[in-house]
């Protein structure tokens, strides 16, 4: 099982929102908040094609690889049952990956506490300790 959270993101040009679930990625490491995106995704924020671009080689798995980062061009937030503050963060756009990744940095940044990674179970870290939120469902943008 994997830890999954309902977000927000918004297009900070346009101001388009949209929600979707996104995969809390440990591994997907980064220097500053991060999230990766769908094409898809980035066409439907009107983030793609964007006017400024930079390629970013990333580490993966399979190899390294490079994909458009849009810096600074996004807000995330998480969906909770309170409101939650927007948190700014650079949107990379993969024409290979169909699920929304967050960074350690960002995951960090959004409160995000893994209490059991075979679970699925996470709580935010202004949670009491005996908070447990489940995992939400996979959501692939194809």
């Amino acid at each position: 099982m994997a830890v999954r959270v309902k977000i927000k993101i918004r297009n900070k040009a346009t101001g388009d929102i949209i929600e979707t679930n996104a995969l809390v990625n440990s591994g997907f490491e980064a220097t500053t908040r991060k999230l990766l995106i769908p094409h898809k995704l980035a066409t439907k924020l009107k983030l793609w094609p964007p006017r400024e671009i930079a390629t970013k080689k990333f580490g993966t798995a399979g190899g390294e690889i490079g994909m458009p980062v849009i810096p600074g061009s996004i807000e995330v937030k998480l969906i909770l049952e309170r409101d939650m503050p927007w948190i700014v963060c650079d949107a990379v756009v993969s024409f290979l990956e169909k699920e929304v990744l967050i960074s350690d940095k960002l995951g960090g940044a959004l409160g995000i506490v893994i209490e059991d990674l075979a679970e699925g179970i996470w709580r935010h870290k202004e949670d009491s300790y005996e908070t447990k939120r489940q995992t939400y469902p996979p959501q692939y943008w194809e």
